[in-house]
């Protein structure tokens, strides 16, 4: 191709076509700054806190800035990944993106990479890194199996604020929100299957826990609440279990504001006292075991189980990098790509 351009016409690379894994974020490292620049970024986000900015802005920097990144910083380094010395999630969106380049093996203008909308690589980065590659075609893929503007559009405004700048942009789609998914629903009623049968107990309840919002955001029209409720009811009926066997509840809230209920944490210290001992809980909101799920419900959410009464506790993972989590996110991606490859 570059044979017929005039003379210092810059180079152009073969097309290609790029996908670009989203996920949310996560510090550095466990210390203070670390946590602190990560949570100012995340925090800023208006879309994550709708609360003006003239009353946002005090409350942010000159409270919780001050004291939160210490206790956060304390939580990442329960679960921090050693051996890599990153977050896990970090750790597995990576792997993610690796697996999904190797299963387009045979597909050589298909470019995988990831990105984190908070924290890195940033999501700036990696578009600039597969229009580099000669991508003129990008699938944005946000790993949030439910909507929500403070995830999936989030992530997508990110993106989009990078692509604002390049002058030769590409075109680009986004993947949406998979929550009914079929293959989505399978994985995931597969999941917990596979999970219960390792275990040394039955449970007498298993809890999805979603990340929680401000309710007012659903009142605003967020689907997250409505999608949420769903993809466990299709599990559920996946399954073939009854009503009783499995409920949802939101976890990491923050704030006096409602939020989503009922509250992961307020229902494990109130289960044992309704003689619910065994239970077992899993976070289908979440491609990829995180803070969230490792610290804040594998660990606090036994101990405060445990603590209050329970027999035994069992924490199902994320998808993660699975066989079967990216046999279907390579399936949703396939899907996405119909007319471009």
């Amino acid at each position: 191709m570059n044979d017929f351009l005039p003379a210092g016409h810059p180079p152009i690379t073969p097309r290609k076509i790029g996908v670009l894994l989203l996920n949310l974020g996560t510090p550095d490292a466990t210390d203070y700054w670390s946590v602190r620049r990560y949570l100012k970024e995340f925090l800023s986000d208006p879309r994550v806190i709708e609360t003006p900015r003239w009353l946002w802005w005090p409350i942010l920097n000159g409270v919780i800035l001050s004291f939160r990144p210490q206790k956060a910083g304390a939580n990442y380094a329960r679960i921090w990944d050693k051996e890599h010395d990153e977050s896990p999630l970090r750790v597995i969106t990576r792997s993610q993106a690796q697996k999904l380049q190797a299963a387009f093996s045979t597909d050589e203008n298909v470019v995988v990479d990831y990105a984190m909308r908070y924290g890195n690589p940033s999501t700036r980065s990696g578009v600039e890194r597969l229009k580099e590659a000669g991508c003129d075609r990008i699938l944005l893929f946000p790993l949030y199996p439910q909507y929500s503007a403070t995830t999936t559009a989030t992530a997508n405004d990110k993106a989009f604020d990078a692509l604002r700048t390049l002058r030769w942009q590409p075109a680009v789609r986004t993947v949406p929100a998979y929550f009914d998914d079929p293959n989505y629903v399978a994985v995931l009623a597969q999941s917990i299957t596979e999970g219960i049968a390792k275990l040394d107990f039955t449970p007498d309840l298993v809890i999805t826990s979603y990340h929680g919002m401000p309710k007012s955001y659903l009142m605003r029209g967020d689907p997250y609440h409505c999608q949420c409720v769903k993809t466990t009811r299709l599990v559920r009926e996946h399954l073939g279990w009854s009503e009783d066997k499995i409920m949802v509840t939101f976890q990491s809230r923050f704030g006096r504001e409602e939020w989503l209920q009922p509250y992961t944490d307020e229902t494990l210290k109130a289960l044992p006292g309704k003689g619910v001992k065994k239970i077992a809980i899993l976070a289908p909101a979440f491609s990829a075991d995180c803070i969230e799920t490792l610290e804040e419900i594998a660990i606090t959410g036994e101990e405060e189980f445990m603590g209050a009464g329970g027999e035994r506790y069992a924490y199902i993972p994320c998808l993660n990098d699975t066989p079967a989590g990216m046999n279907m996110i390579e399936t949703v991606v396939r899907r996405e790509l119909s007319g471009w490859l």
